[in-house]
């Protein structure tokens, strides 16, 4: 009752007139919450929160939750963490500010003032959170998180060893040439489709090029190509394109993407960082090398203090981890010098120079 009449008033100081350009503004002032949320305080919260207050923690200290909006106001043993619109009786603001002995978070390294101040921000701002569920909207505060089940998150399928599979049965068995032919055929007969006519040489060429290389097949490939009738041609196309060096620089590429590879360093003067380019041509050599995934994972983690073959080898593994410097160096530009010592100071000189490339 005590909002209908409040918007009765409103209603009436402000003019009917009012009313469509509100209701057309509070989408957008709905979404700009959220993205201020999403880019100023969902990564605080994870990268300095996470790690004691959320449904991945060990223990979850004092029965607080911040890894949804539910979790935020229901709050822990000390109450509600947040007051959407109220940032003096919101605990967590309190906390952030070090306003008190026995409030302070995170406990070792405060945030910056920047960052308290997005805090408040987005508090004044109503506490927008687009985040549903979480451990503290199914437990109560006075119960510990439930156990991380590990026998069940073994069973997800990526964690399943690799084995074959059967090709499934299909209708128009001339059709295909090997068993992928048949997975794909028997998932478009389950949904009533019908292939489509084989492409011809030209275009099956100009496709398998881009795709292993980014690049277009020269004039010549392509009449090489046609000129050869045997079974074969196309297989030889393909071993011809997976054996080139531009296969490890196009799918390198994605790698370097998920690292967040560049040639600067990212911070507020951007300063270059002559040394990458080793990291990256490692990156582009291992896939050329057709290197086993796990030893190309290992390799970037602690390459270091793997054993090593020769000198070479070495050097190749330190170089790996320049994996670690990369990720690591945006922020300063201490970092560079981290990377530069991670790439140059302690590789040992190889000779003929293949190592350092």
């Amino acid at each position: 009752m005590y909002s209908m009449v409040r918007s009765l008033i409103a209603v009436s100081a402000l003019g009917l007139l009012a009313m469509p350009v509100r209701a057309q503004n509070a989408p957008a002032a709905a979404a700009g919450g959220v993205e201020f949320f999403e880019k100023n305080i969902r990564p605080l919260l994870v990268e300095r929160c996470y790690e004691c207050h959320s449904a991945q923690s060990k223990k979850i200290k004092g029965k607080l939750w911040v890894d949804s909006k539910e979790g935020l106001l229901k709050g822990g043993d000390t109450g509600p963490a947040i007051v959407p619109g109220n940032v003096e009786k919101s605990l967590l603001i309190q906390a952030i500010r070090y306003a008190h002995e026995d409030l302070q978070m995170p406990p070792k390294e405060p945030l910056t003032k920047a960052q308290v101040a997005a805090f408040e921000q987005w508090v004044k701002m109503g506490a927008p959170d687009p985040r549903v569920g979480g451990a503290a909207a199914v437990v109560p505060a006075t119960q510990s998180a439930p156990p991380y089940d590990y026998a069940k998150a073994r069973q997800f399928w990526s964690f399943q060893p690799v084995k074959d599979a059967a090709p499934p049965a299909i209708r128009d068995a001339a059709w295909t040439f090997n068993d992928v032919d048949r997975f794909l055929l028997a998932k478009m007969e389950e949904k009533g489709l019908t292939p489509v006519a084989p492409a011809d040489k030209r275009v099956l060429i100009r496709r398998a090029t881009y795709d292993l290389t980014g690049l277009p097949p020269t004039p010549q490939e392509i009449e090489d190509f046609l000129a050869d009738a045997s079974p074969n041609a196309f297989e030889h196309v393909v071993e011809r394109l997976l054996n080139s060096p531009a296969y490890g620089e196009k799918w390198g590429r994605h790698w370097l993407d998920v690292v967040r590879y560049a040639d600067t360093s990212g911070c507020n003067s951007d300063w270059p960082v002559p040394d990458l380019y080793r990291y990256r041509n490692w990156v582009i050599n291992a896939f050329n090398a057709d290197k086993p995934y796990d030893q190309f994972l290992k390799e970037q983690v602690a390459g270091d203090l793997m054993a090593s073959a020769d000198v070479n080898d070495r050097n190749q593994k330190i170089v790996a981890t320049g994996y670690l410097a990369n990720a690591r160096r945006f922020g300063s530009r201490n970092n560079e010098f981290h990377l530069r010592a991670c790439l140059t100071s302690r590789l040992t000189p190889a000779r003929g120079g293949a190592a350092s490339g």
